[in-house]
């Protein structure tokens, strides 16, 4: 599974809490993931950054002060004829955690970086024999 990624802070790869997650996702599904992250100030790239503008366009100066007229604006919106898939997460998750050096140590096997850009190019497997 191949996941692109905007570097943001919450998803860098340097962000131990996020690849734990990621460890347990592969676990879970098996799936062997391969994180690719765009380099900065590149959002020309990211095919999300080019959805916003278009989904800018159409709410058109609105007033976004009901989730669920955020979420109709969004819903009927497209690009390149592509409706997006619109959901609300309803968990929110503690800020400031970070594992302990053992659960890194437990789940760092699971993680291989790119020599060559190892910041911006990370595999994730399910299991440690890789």
């Amino acid at each position: 599974m191949l996941i692109n990624l905007d570097n943001g802070p919450s998803v860098g790869s340097s962000r131990t809490q996020f690849l734990k997650r990621m460890v347990a996702f592969a676990k879970k599904t098996g799936k062997i993931i391969h994180l690719i992250y765009y380099p900065p100030y590149h959002s020309k790239y990211n095919a999300i950054e080019r959805f916003w503008g278009a989904l800018e366009k159409y709410w058109n100066g609105k007033i976004l002060d009901k989730a669920r007229k955020v979420f109709r604006i969004a819903e009927k919106s497209s690009w390149k004829n592509t409706h997006p898939i619109v959901d609300s997460l309803k968990k929110s998750y503690k800020t400031g955690v970070r594992p302990t050096d053992e659960e890194i140590e437990k789940y760092g096997h699971y993680i291989q970086r790119s020599e060559s850009l190892p910041k911006w190019d990370v595999y994730i497997f399910p299991n440690i024999e890789n």
